[in-house]
């Protein structure tokens, strides 16, 4: 039986190696399971569905002919909101949700805002997030500034699926080429256009010759390239796919590896196709004879919620005050979590399982109460989990014929050696299991259920301070509703007192929340004296006692006044262990609430092997900047680690202030499972909300260049991408689920070498050469690193794969700083060694105290020469005040004046030898 438990937990371990939600499975050359999601505030148009259709069938032959006929897109769910009208057309989803989304298709964030874009904020060659895009321009309406839908949308699955960058850099749209010109960021430098000013007032047009930055060399900020419209080169899709020609990715033969685009920075100067080519999807594929078929469309209409607790009450959950933990955590759930319009059972098991509540319909608080005093009193008996599982699947069937799209919140603390027995009928059941494990022996086995269902999984130990159990159910809001209708957690504290009886702290309730604001206290074995003052001073009403359950809360009637709420618990008891927990909505369905999410970039991990935290703080799709994230994370046995993260772009965060926070995690204190918890904090007018367009996006077109003319595309909206607007203060927490570490030995060997820097620049000054970074940790991002080495090269491949062999230059001045300080270094480069050099490339490694180094850093360059710009004179200089008539004058008036000249010297020259002709001849 051990032997057994082994084998089906490293099984575990090896399926839930990504922490990325998507159920899309590659299948016979086709993608199978791709979602795309319509988001509720989009308004019923059944012409968006068929125009969804047309894109991805579309995109699915572009897609195989740019993979060398090998991938497709096989079925597609499109999920279509609960408020949209009834069709007989529409099935109920199954494991189908807006959490699992590989496409949401939303309203812009800002009016004309339709940039298509992917949310991607891993590391190269690591899956995206989600694919953003906009009815208008699923609709066709945006076709000239990015292209065909079906094309663009093959540009984001490569981002989404392959982790590739964009081969453009918008705030590096030129650089200084070998051939010594100023070029456009782009791949292939055979795409042929212009590079101009364009400007627009009304119907009045200017275009210009681009201008040079004297600081840069390059050309000024209002410089765009505008490509030819007719083209014959055919790369590259991750550049600008709407040009009609281009078919393929950029490759090995024709990459432009002297760009700085995001693809030559993100991934080490490789081109998109080797990326491509070194995923599973390509390893497991061969090219097809045969054309592929359509996509096969399925359309799931989001129904009302149905959900069924299944609660252990086996013996062991009688210890460590575990059955009272959980009624806490269950209250919470069903008195403030769960939305009205749910469908709620309940089922509790221990070596049997007995159904406690058919499912209610939540319209009052009638029925939460009902659901309430369901909830079990005493433990005792066995554990069996599949017993739980199937009387719940009895309840649900009781109301519906089916358990498609149903969801089953199973918690247990004890292992159960069949529960893998019944994994093959939660497979089959269509059914959503949600795992809660309490405490350290929790059955492994269910997080396999979890997984296969697409549900979430927590975990939390017996340390009641942490608030784990309370977490977890405060976490299990519908993924289908609007964000609006969602309680949102803004504080979730606790501590065990000693002899300091006091627990004092502060709420921030913001303006984007407020309404069902939901404040509770729970306590081990007393009461507490409990105050709370709203942010004018007034006292609150008293709150509503439990003592059974050893809880209290208060509901603010209407929406919580905006402000800081302060608090004051004062225990009875030495020691006593109290916590709090602050459950708000949004205050307004038309403005949407700041949001935190967390994850871990896996779901399981093998010891050395580093993790990353990630924490992305969002208003809408607006990223929030400037706030303090803290990351707390839980081992099996209650040890706790806290993380600051960081949006600073460098270590373990791809792109710097995009609203996602991230930090690597190495501190291992144990084998299993581990809880993530993230605390954000805005301060007053140090958060802020940014209107910088995503990184990721489709490349907006300014214009084409048709017959030697700028025929432009209405512009963008005009937006100061710089401008970021201050926001009040918030308070913000969530939960990022459970992740499995194994392999841990201790004592615990010095395996990890510092971050990889990728935030190098080299700046010119005079014959210097000024560099900045920010500077790695002794581990990872951790700690200080002992000495940098510095090399440089006149070859830009030369510097990547031969950096050893590359000059190195004297840094022995140069003493690092602790990690996320920003590094400054300048040295003279002296002779470049290599013939015909244009530029001089420069590299770091780090080395931390145990001589392990960092992987090579982003290359970062200097041209050794001053770029010409453009002197194309097919495009004359409208804005110089000179028309061609005034042109044609100006030169005619030049030749009459030379052949006068010419004349009397003439005329002069024969008066000396002929002093009697007068006649001159012109």
């Amino acid at each position: 039986m051990v032997l057994f438990r082994s084998f089906v937990f490293l099984l575990i371990l090896y399926l839930l190696q990504e922490s990325n939600t998507s159920l899309v499975q590659l299948n016979s050359n086709g993608y199978k399971d791709l979602i795309i999601a319509i988001n509720p505030d989009v308004p019923d148009n059944e012409i968006l569905i068929e125009k969804i259709k047309d894109m991805v069938t579309t995109a699915s032959t572009y897609l195989f002919e740019a993979t060398g006929k090998r991938l497709f897109f096989k079925t597609v769910s499109i999920l279509i909101p609960e408020n949209w009208k009834e069709n007989p057309q529409y099935k109920r989803p199954k494991l189908e949700s807006y959490k699992h989304a590989d496409v949401i298709v939303t309203l812009p964030v800002l009016q004309g805002r339709d940039e298509p874009y992917t949310k991607q904020f891993t590391a190269c060659e690591e899956k995206g997030e989600y694919i953003h895009l906009t009815p208008n321009f699923i609709l066709g309406k945006k076709q000239n500034e990015y292209g065909p839908t079906g094309r663009l949308f093959v540009h984001e699955w490569a981002h989404l699926r392959w982790g590739v960058f964009d081969e453009y850099n918008d705030d590096k749209p030129f650089y200084s080429a070998k051939s010594k010109k100023i070029e456009a960021t782009r791949c292939s430098t055979r795409i042929t256009g212009v590079n101009r000013v364009h400007t627009c007032q009304g119907n009045s047009c200017i275009t210009k010759m681009c201008r040079t930055d004297p600081k840069t060399k390059l050309y000024q900020k209002e410089c765009q390239f505008f490509p030819d419209k007719d083209q014959t080169e055919k790369t590259s899709i991750m550049f600008m796919q709407g040009i009609n020609s281009v078919v393929e990715f950029c490759n090995e033969k024709n990459h432009n590896r002297e760009a700085p685009s995001l693809q030559n920075e993100k991934c080490s100067y490789r081109s998109i196709w080797e990326v491509i080519s070194n995923s599973e999807d390509l390893k497991n594929s061969m090219p097809m004879v045969q054309s592929p078929p359509s996509p096969v469309f399925s359309l799931l209409r989001i129904r009302e919620r149905i959900v069924c607790l299944v609660l252990d009450k086996s013996g062991s959950m009688g210890g460590n005050n575990r059955l009272n933990r959980m009624n806490q955590a269950a209250k919470l759930f069903l008195q403030q979590i769960i939305e009205n319009g749910t469908w709620v059972g309940m089922v509790h098991f221990d070596t049997s399982a007995s159904i406690k509540s058919n499912l209610i319909q939540i319209v009052s608080t009638n029925e939460r109460n009902q659901l309430l005093n369901s909830l079990p009193t005493t433990a005792s008996g066995g554990t069996s989990i599949c017993a739980g599982i199937k009387s719940a699947f009895q309840v649900i069937k009781r109301k519906y014929s089916q358990t498609d799209g149903s969801e089953i919140v199973l918690l247990t603390d004890g292992e159960d050696g069949s529960a893998i027995q019944c994994l093959d009928e939660v497979k089959e059941s269509g059914a959503i299991i949600h795992f809660i494990a309490l405490g350290p022996s929790a059955d492994e086995a269910v997080i396999q259920m979890s997984n296969v269902t697409g549900g979430k999984h927590f975990y939390a130990s017996d340390q009641a301070q942490n608030n784990g159990l309370i977490d977890a159910f405060g976490a299990l809001a519908s993924e289908n509703a609007a964000v609006s209708q969602q309680s949102l957690q803004l504080e979730s504290k606790g501590l065990t007192l000693g002899n300091n009886i006091w627990m004092n702290g502060t709420v921030i309730i913001d303006s984007t929340v407020g309404k069902d604001t939901f404040f509770l206290i729970t306590w081990e074995k007393q009461i507490p004296i409990i105050s709370l003052w709203d942010p004018s001073g007034t006292p609150m009403g008293s709150f509503t006692e439990d003592r059974v359950s050893k809880m209290a809360y208060l509901s603010i009637p209407g929406t919580a006044k905006v402000g800081v709420w302060t608090y004051s618990l004062q225990a009875k008891t030495n020691p006593e262990t109290l916590t709090i927990t602050v459950n708000s909505r949004a205050a307004n369905a038309s403005v949407p609430p700041i949001t935190v999410n967390a994850k871990m970039n896996k779901d399981t991990n093998s010891f050395p092997s580093p993790m990353i935290v990630y924490a992305e703080i969002l208003q809408g799709y607006l990223p929030i900047l400037g706030a303090k994230v803290t990351a707390f994370i839980e081992s099996n046995s209650g040890k706790t680690e806290v993380l600051e993260l960081l949006d600073n772009g460098a270590g373990a965060d791809t792109f710097k202030n995009d609203g996602v926070y991230s930090r690597y995690f190495t501190a291992y204190s144990e084998n299993g499972r581990y809880s993530l918890k993230v605390r954000a904090l805005g301060g007053a007018n140090a958060a802020t909300q940014s209107l910088r367009y995503p990184p990721n996006r489709a490349k907006y077109i300014p214009g084409w260049v048709v017959d030697g003319k700028i025929e432009a595309n209405p512009p963008r909206p005009e937006i100061d991408e710089d401008t970021q607007t201050n926001l009040e203060s918030f308070t913000r927490t969530a939960s990022g689920g459970a992740f499995v570490v194994s392999n841990v030995s201790f004592p615990l060997p010095d395996l990890y070498p510092p971050s990889q820097i990728t935030d190098l620049e080299a700046t010119p000054d005079g014959d210097m050469i000024n560099l900045t970074w920010t500077a790695p940790g002794d581990d990872f991002d951790v700690g200080k690193v002992q000495q940098y080495i510095l090399r440089i090269s006149g070859s830009i491949l030369d510097l990547r794969d031969n950096f050893d062999h590359a000059f190195q230059v004297n840094t022995t001045d140069l003493l690092p700083n602790d990690a996320n300080s920003k590094e400054t270094f300048a040295f003279k480069p002296g002779n470049i060694a290599e013939e015909n050099t244009t530029h001089i490339f420069i590299a770091i490694r780090s080395m931390d105290k145990s001589n392990l180094v960092s992987e090579l850093s982003n290359i970062a360059q200097v041209a050794l020469f001053i770029p010409q710009g453009d002197t194309d004179d097919s495009h004359p200089n409208p804005d110089s005040g000179i028309n061609i008539i005034s042109l044609v004058l100006i030169v005619v008036g030049s030749v009459v004046a030379v052949s006068i000249i010419v004349g009397v010297t003439i005329c002069v020259l024969n008066k000396k030898k002929h002093p009697r002709q007068f006649t001159t001849r012109f």
